[in-house]
């Protein structure tokens, strides 16, 4: 028996050997083809996030095409009215000046400050015809659910809060506080995907507003991707959130919008969470977007 068995064991050695080098093969084999399927399905989902994207900036881009016309249209007749005035009181002053310098002073007044006006419509005119720049999809701030709408259809969960008194904004203003809104719901939603938990706060003050838009996209992101999430935050990571510079989609494009209205914009990440976009606008109600000037001191 023991002589058998010493005849036979290499034989079953190497046919054990066979067998494990044919399952380590199919194993191999299993793994590229799991490996090849997931990276397929990354790029599908990639591919369906950058579709949906570009769907969503074309709504944009079409809503941008029909207001573009009629604001224009409507900043032309402001100031054509502008004009006229200016051109009314300037008659009036030349006749008056003989008879009454009070009256030409008074229109002299009248002109220079209607001038002002019409110089920042026609600065917002040529905006709008050189860089493409309308009232938005939606001009007024009361009137941005309809953009909350969209980009929910889009797949965001958005909760609005808003706090204090609201005041009535200069068209520019409210334009550029939409379009910051805009860019943000649009970046949570080109990072994070459909999901992704945003959260937008207007705060008014007596002369200004901080807007705050917090997204979870880093949270979301991991989930869609079926990754466990963090178990902790280290020291070290909220250190390098608080140092590291969000040059994300857009950031710069939403800084100038902010900072032509006195405004300051910042954009942190949260670890394992997201990205939070802060814009303080300390004396809103009194800028007219022309040169950031403060109607108070002029």
């Amino acid at each position: 028996m023991i002589a058998w068995m010493l005849e036979v064991a290499p034989d079953l050695v190497l046919g054990a050997t066979a067998v494990a080098a044919v399952l380590l093969v199919l194993v191999f084999v299993l793994l590229i083809a799991w490996v090849r399927a997931r990276s397929r399905a990354a790029h599908r989902d990639r591919d369906r996030a950058a579709a949906e994207q570009a769907r969503v900036e074309a709504e944009f881009a079409a809503a941008d095409q029909r207001n573009r016309l009629r604001i224009i249209r409507e900043l032309h007749e402001v100031a054509a009215h502008s004009l006229s005035v200016v051109i009314s009181q300037a008659d009036g002053a030349r006749y008056a000046a003989e008879r009454d310098p009070s009256a030409a002073a008074r229109s002299a007044a009248v002109i220079a400050e209607t001038t002002r006006s019409t110089l920042a419509d026609l600065r917002r005119i040529m905006s709008l015809v050189g860089e493409g720049e309308s009232g938005s999809v939606a001009p007024r701030l009361d009137t941005t659910h309809e953009l909350f709408d969209i980009m929910r259809d889009q797949g965001l969960v958005i909760t609005v809060e808003e706090f204090g008194t609201a005041f009535d904004l200069k068209p520019g203003a409210e334009i550029a506080v939409y379009r910051i809104v805009q860019e943000a719901l649009a970046n949570a939603l080109a990072f994070g995907g459909r999901g992704t938990e945003v959260r937008v706060t207007l705060t008014w003050s007596g002369e200004g507003l901080q807007l705050r838009v917090e997204d979870d996209g880093i949270r979301a992101r991991a989930r869609a991707a079926g990754e466990d999430e963090p178990d902790r935050v280290t020291i070290a990571d909220d250190i390098a959130a608080l140092t590291a510079t969000v040059t994300g989609r857009g950031i710069a494009e939403m800084r100038a919008r902010a900072e032509l209205y006195g405004g300051i914009l910042s954009a942190t990440t949260q670890p394992a969470v997201g990205f939070t976009l802060s814009v303080v606008f300390p004396s809103l109600r009194h800028h007219n977007g022309v040169h950031g000037v403060d109607l108070r001191r002029s």
